[in-house]
């Protein structure tokens, strides 16, 4: 029997808590394992879970005590296994750079279709990344102004491209400006295989976390703006 895919939900209305857990519960691949009304409740309720941690987080931003880009630094500091899926409206596109540079892997407008939420977790719950269609624009803006900012990278920190190869520069370059690994395999001419193990060499090299920081360091380094090199 497949291993159902394991969910928390964090989010200040009971309502919606309430019916995202019925909705996603009616999926055969999906079991609901705990409610949180807070950042600072759902830390608690995976630290006295009996099973293991959840899968996949389902995460409001703007909740009391401990608001979901700060919960998700706190989840993702103790259990980083556990993926993060952040729900959100329009009006709270200026968390982006903060939760996905804290290790988020989704970011999703409140009102996406049930259908189009399952896929998004079962998307990151096998390791990949899902940002809503309608603020991708409003990522790569704010993303871009972090790099013109003096307060995007601590210099103490921020390795240059330099330490990557030839075709992890190529890789790093492309997730950057938001290709998945296939589409980059067809860039580049190159296997499957291979781009996985350049992705892990180059997040290993330039110690990253996940493809959404190196996407991050791509643009605040400006390595996204070059061009891939033959």
């Amino acid at each position: 029997m497949t291993k159902k895919i394991q969910i928390m939900i964090a989010d200040d209305q009971e309502l919606i808590r309430e019916s995202l857990s019925i909705v996603l519960s009616a999926n055969t691949d999906m079991e609901v394992t705990g409610l949180a009304s807070n950042g600072r409740e759902l830390l608690e309720l995976i630290k006295n879970s009996k099973k293991a941690p959840p899968d996949v987080v389902l995460m409001d931003v703007r909740m009391p005590e401990l608001d979901g880009v700060e919960a998700t630094h706190a989840v993702k500091e103790q259990w980083p296994q556990v993926r993060i899926i952040i729900l959100t409206t329009f009006d709270d596109d200026e968390y982006v750079f903060n939760a996905l540079k804290y290790g988020a892997s989704g970011y999703l407008l409140k009102g996406v279709s049930v259908p189009e939420l399952s896929s998004a977790i079962r998307t990151v719950a096998q390791g990949g990344a899902m940002i809503n269609p309608g603020i991708v624009t409003k990522v790569v803006k704010f993303f871009n102004q972090m790099a013109q900012s003096s307060l995007a990278t601590d210099p103490e920190e921020t390795k240059d491209a330099a330490v990557l190869g030839h075709t992890e520069r190529n890789i790093a370059l492309l997730v950057g400006r938001g290709l998945s690994n296939k589409e980059i395999a067809a860039r580049l001419s190159l296997s499957d295989g291979t781009i996985r193990n350049g992705l892990s060499a180059a997040l290993a090299k330039l110690n990253l976390r996940d493809r959404t920081q190196l996407a991050i360091w791509a643009v605040q380094t400006g390595l996204v703006h070059s061009e891939v090199q033959p």
